[in-house]
């Protein structure tokens, strides 16, 4: 379901520099009794499967055309969209911040990928604009659904400025079935700015932040605005880790379990 022409130039004129400036620099309440562990969706897990250990040291070279758009699609296989944060739109690989070091881009790759997934990531060229790349995730998504990929094997997981594109997404494909993670996104003048035009979730959505996160909160209230408007589901995980923004730099069990589960929910 995508718009009008008049509403995507709408969207564009008013909505693009909201996320071209990485949410807020980089800047989402239903809590979980505790975070899952691994031995609790063992399903998950393929036989001998290595997952990488986080780490605090350089992450090694690796070869991110291993992540590319498949060239053939197996509509048996469940895709994994990842839509990374700002940081590498404004540095490449590796990313480093002063607050947050090495954003761990391969790491949190091949750590999706470990549980089965066919993961779909590239990394954006500085300043995309978010709608624009919002409309290119859409139209792969429609490619394997066009293919004969069920709609509910398909998950888009987006980080801060990805997770904004994530929502747009969402919104442009308006399919009832696809699941979305949106991470560390939500701050009252998004949500507020998103509500104004009519920017709404479809699918099964889910929301993860940290609670020590200055930058981004709550999408309840966008929850609610999209409810009775093709939000089929959605949950929040508020994380206590206390880093913050940060925990979207490291692949955590804190986030990318809860973001398996739902990706894998029946």
């Amino acid at each position: 379901m995508l718009s009008k022409p008049d509403c995507r130039l709408l969207i564009f004129l008013i909505l693009s520099t909201l996320f071209l400036t990485g949410c807020r620099n980089e800047r989402s309440q239903i809590m979980l009794p505790s975070t899952p562990t691994i031995s609790e969706i063992p399903s998950l897990l393929p036989a001998n499967t290595l997952i990488p250990a986080i780490t605090d040291r350089p992450s090694l070279a690796f070869n991110i055309s291993d992540f590319a758009f498949p060239a053939s699609i197996d509509p048996a296989q469940p895709y994994l969209f990842y839509l990374h944060g700002k940081i590498i739109e404004d540095q490449g690989i590796p990313a480093v911040s002063p607050d947050y070091g090495e954003y761990q881009y391969g790491a949190i790759l091949e750590k999706l990928r470990g549980y089965g997934f066919v993961v779909i990531s590239e990394p954006r060229p500085a300043n995309t604009d978010s709608l624009e790349y919002a409309k290119k995730i859409a139209e792969q998504v429609t490619n394997l659904l066009e293919a004969g990929v069920p709609a509910k094997y398909i998950t888009v997981v987006g980080a801060s400025k990805g997770a904004g594109i994530t929502i747009f997404v969402s919104h442009l494909l308006g399919n009832k079935d696809i699941n979305f993670v949106i991470l560390a996104i939500c701050d009252p003048t998004t949500v507020a700015d998103l509500i104004q035009n009519q920017i709404t979730l479809v699918g099964n959505v889910l929301s993860i932040y940290d609670s020590a996160d200055i930058l981004a909160g709550s999408c309840q209230g966008l929850f609610s605005y999209s409810e009775a408007k093709g939000l089929t589901q959605h949950d929040e995980v508020v994380l206590n880790v206390g880093t913050g923004h940060g925990i979207l730099y490291k692949p955590l069990d804190d986030w990318t379990l809860p973001t398996l589960q739902w990706a894998r929910k029946p």
